[in-house]
C-alpha cells in the first residue's frame, strides 16, 4: 500500500499534464482558426471596399456631367474627369479651396447657398475659358443621419450645344422674318397702289407688275432654298451617287450662266480637266451653280471667273471656283457658310440673294463626305474649294 499512493499520484499528475497539453493545443488551434477567420473577414471587407470604390470610380469616370465634392470646410475632396475637362484642369485640385482652384466667385456663392439649406437647381453658369461654354449647375448640401452638414456636392451639365441651337433658332426665325417682310411689303404696297387707281395707267401698271413679279420670284427662291436646306440638315435628301464627268458638267453650268455673266462683262473660264468624281449629278450641279452665281455677282465687273479641278493623292478630287473681285475679309471666311450670313448686307440684298446658297452648298458637300472652305486676300478675289471622292474611270 505504501507504493500505491505515490504511483497513483504520479499517474494523476501525468494525466493532468497530458490534459493540459491537449487543452493548450486545442486553444492554439482555435486561436489560429480565429485569426484565419479574422484575416478572411478583413480581406473580404477590403476586397468589398475596393470593389465599391472601383465601381464608384468607374461610375464617376463614365459620367458626362462634371462632379465636384467639397468637405465641411469647403476643401475639394473629389472631382471626376468630366469636371476637369469642362474647366480645363491639368493639375490635381484636391485639398484646395474652390477659389484657389477655379477663382469662381459665382460658384462660391452657390456653395454658400447650398450649405445654408437652399439647394440650387438649374443655375446657368457662363464659363469663359478655356473655351466658352454654358453649364447648368445643381448644388446641394451633403448631410449625415443627424442632419448635420458634412459637405457640398455640385453637378455640372454642359448645355452649350442647346444654347447654340436655341441661338441659331432665334437667328433663323429673325432672318426668315426679315427676308419675307421686305418682298411682301413691296408686293403689298404696289398692289394697293394699283387697286387705288394706278392700274388705269399702263406704263405705271406695267412697272409695278414687274416689281411684283420680281419679288414674287424672290419669295419662291427663298421658299425653295428653305426647303432644300431643311431636307439636307434633316438627312431627308437622298443622294443618287454615281460617276460624274466634271468637265462636261462644268461646261454645261458655264453655258447656262453666260447670260448672267454678260451684263457684268464677266468672262467664264472652264479649266476642268477630264476627271470623274463619285457624286449626285443634280446636287453637284446645284453646288457649281451657287458658287458660279456668287462669283459673278460679287466678283469684279469685267473680271474673270474660273472653274478648275485637280486630282489629289488620297483618291480625292478638288474643285475650285475663283473670281478676281474685292475678296472676302479674313474674319468672314468661316462665317460665309452660315445661314443668312452676308459679308456686305446692302450689296447682297441689292443682288437679290436669299443668304442660304453657301449654307446649302456646305451641306451638300458634307453629305458627300467631302470638305469645303474659302480662301481670299483683300483685293485679290476669292476662291471656294471643295473635295469629292474620285469616281470610276469613264
Amino acid at each position: 500500500m505504501t507504493m500505491f499512493w505515490p504511483a497513483l499520484t504520479l499517474f494523476l499528475l501525468a494525466l493532468a499534464a497530458g490534459v493540459h497539453v491537449r487543452w493548450r493545443a486545442v486553444c492554439r488551434r482555435q486561436a489560429a482558426l480565429a485569426r484565419a477567420e479574422h484575416e478572411r473577414l478583413r480581406s473580404a471587407h477590403e476586397a468589398g471596399r475596393a470593389e465599391i470604390l472601383s465601381r464608384q470610380d468607374a461610375l464617376l469616370n463614365s459620367m458626362a456631367e462634371g462632379i465636384l465634392l467639397l468637405d465641411q470646410q469647403g476643401i475639394i475632396q473629389l472631382v471626376n474627369p468630366a469636371f476637369s475637362r469642362l474647366f480645363g484642369l491639368g493639375a490635381d485640385v484636391r485639398n484646395r479651396t474652390l477659389m484657389e482652384a477655379l477663382r469662381a466667385h459665382e460658384l462660391a456663392d452657390l456653395v454658400t447657398r447650398a450649405r445654408g439649406g437652399q439647394p440650387v437647381l438649374g443655375h446657368e453658369f457662363h464659363l469663359q475659358s478655356p473655351h466658352e461654354r454654358w453649364l447648368e449647375v445643381n448644388a446641394s448640401a451633403v448631410v449625415n443621419g443627424g442632419g448635420k452638414v458634412q459637405g457640398t456636392v455640385l453637378v455640372f451639365h454642359d448645355v452649350t450645344r442647346l444654347k447654340k441651337l436655341e441661338s441659331a433658332r432665334r437667328d433663323f426665325v429673325a432672318n426668315v422674318s426679315h427676308e419675307l417682310r421686305t418682298p411682301l411689303s413691296l408686293i403689298k404696297g404696289y398692289v394697293e397702289t394699283l387697286l387705288d387707281g394706278a392700274s388705269g395707267q399702263p406704263e405705271v401698271a406695267e412697272k409695278f407688275l414687274l416689281t411684283i413679279a420680281r419679288n414674287t420670284e424672290r419669295l419662291r427662291l427663298l421658299m425653295d432654298d428653305l426647303l432644300a436646306i431643311s431636307q439636307l440638315e434633316s438627312g431627308g435628301a437622298r443622294l443618287q451617287l454615281g460617276p460624274v464627268r466634271l468637265a462636261g458638267l462644268a461646261k454645261k453650268v458655264c453655258e447656262d450662266f453666260q447670260s448672267r455673266a454678260n451684263p457684268r462683262q464677266v468672262t467664264l473660264v472652264n479649266a476642268v480637266p477630264d476627271l470623274t468624281v463619285r457624286a449626285d449629278p443634280d446636287r453637284l450641279e446645284q453646288v457649281l451653280c451657287n458658287l458660279l452665281d456668287n462669283a459673278i455677282k460679287y466678283g469684279r465687273e469685267g473680271g474673270t471667273v474660273t472653274v478648275a479641278a485637280r486630282s489629289l493623292p488620297n483618291q480625292e478630287v478638288e474643285v475650285s471656283v475663283s473670281d478676281d473681285g474685292p475678296g472676302i475679309p479674313r474674319d468672314s471666311l468661316e462665317r460665309v457658310f452660315e445661314r443668312f450670313y452676308r459679308v456686305d448686307k446692302a450689296r447682297a440684298r441689292e443682288q437679290g440673294g436669299t443668304g442660304l446658297g453657301l449654307a446649302i452648298v456646305k451641306h451638300i458637300i458634307l453629305s458627300h463626305s467631302g470638305r469645303i472652305w474659302a480662301e481670299s486676300e483683300a483685293g485679290h478675289g476669292a476662291t471656294f474649294r471643295f473635295t469629292l471622292s474620285a469616281g470610276w474611270k469613264p
